[in-house]
């Protein structure tokens, strides 16, 4: 009996190591799975990836094409600083008649939701079909321009003519180093001093064109230089026109309202002023 014990305790032994290894290899596929991978979840770095939005925007003032609805245009300038939409304006909006009293509520509400949502995906406001589809048209239009104008950037180290805020800054920003709040604002943020005419614009009642004139990086004179004319045109013209040019010497840029009565005429001048100012640089 005695020699048989060492012979058992040994078999004991073999087979416990035996069973051990056999477990371990039972165990070692499940140990290695990830939870999130075997419920089929994205990985954290494809989750963190970039939705291609406001990291790309670059610094400044930027105008979207104007967007043409049923009642009239629809145009969008965004103000981005350090990289994220900071206002979204309507510098064009239908006028005249129900759209005054649509677009009072309508384009407040939208040019908020663009600030809100940081890119073009805002929804439409009930009852305001026509604008809300311009508004977004328009402010996806200076959304790509902004983005194209943010990988230039990129590509260029960083540097701006449009980002005011920027250390460096360039010869060409009338806003650097002065009273104007650093690119903030309404007023354009880099006009180049000359005279400069903007695309004739026609209207229902003939063409509107405007020309101006820039001193010191400012707008210091804009005029006419088309007007609808005959009939009551004439009366129209030469009661809206001076308003008109005075309002854009006043604000520096195309954020001018539009003359009661004159929804047409006014119209036309902004879309030509828009024109001039994106000629001039701003």
């Amino acid at each position: 009996m005695r020699k048989s014990h060492p012979v058992r305790r040994a078999v004991l032994a073999t087979a416990a190591t035996v069973s051990g290894i056999v477990l371990l290899l039972t165990l070692k596929p499940g140990s290695d799975q990830d939870p999130a991978d075997a419920a089929g979840a994205v990985p954290p770095a494809a989750a963190q990836s970039p939705q291609g939005g406001a990291q790309a925007i670059a610094n400044g003032t930027v105008t979207g094409d104007a967007a043409d609805t049923q009642y009239g245009a629809v145009q969008v300038r965004l103000t981005v600083s350090g990289g994220k939409i900071t206002k979204a304006e309507a510098v064009q909006s239908p006028k005249g008649g129900q759209s005054d009293q649509i677009n009072a509520n309508a384009v407040p509400k939208l040019n908020q939701a663009a600030v809100t949502a940081q890119s073009g995906e805002i929804d439409a406001v009930s009852g305001a079909t026509y604008t809300s589809a311009g508004y977004k048209k328009s402010l996806q239009s200076a959304l790509d321009k902004a983005k194209a104008a943010g990988a230039a950037e990129s590509g260029n180290g960083g540097g701006s003519a449009a980002d005011a805020s920027a250390g460096g800054g360039s010869a060409g920003d009338g806003s650097a180093g002065s009273g104007r709040g650093g690119g903030g604002g309404n007023a354009p943020a880099a006009l180049e001093d000359g005279t400069v005419t903007g695309d004739a614009v026609r209207t229902e009642y003939g063409a509107v064109q405007v020309r101006i004139t820039v001193e010191g990086g400012k707008i210091t004179k804009a005029e006419a230089v088309q007007a609808p004319k005959g009939g009551q045109s004439d009366r129209v013209t030469n009661q809206s026109v001076p308003r008109l040019n005075q309002a854009v010497v006043k604000t520096g840029g195309a954020d001018v309202d539009a003359v009661s009565g004159a929804t047409y005429t006014s119209a036309g001048y902004k879309k030509s002023l828009q024109s001039a100012l994106d000629k001039a640089g701003g």
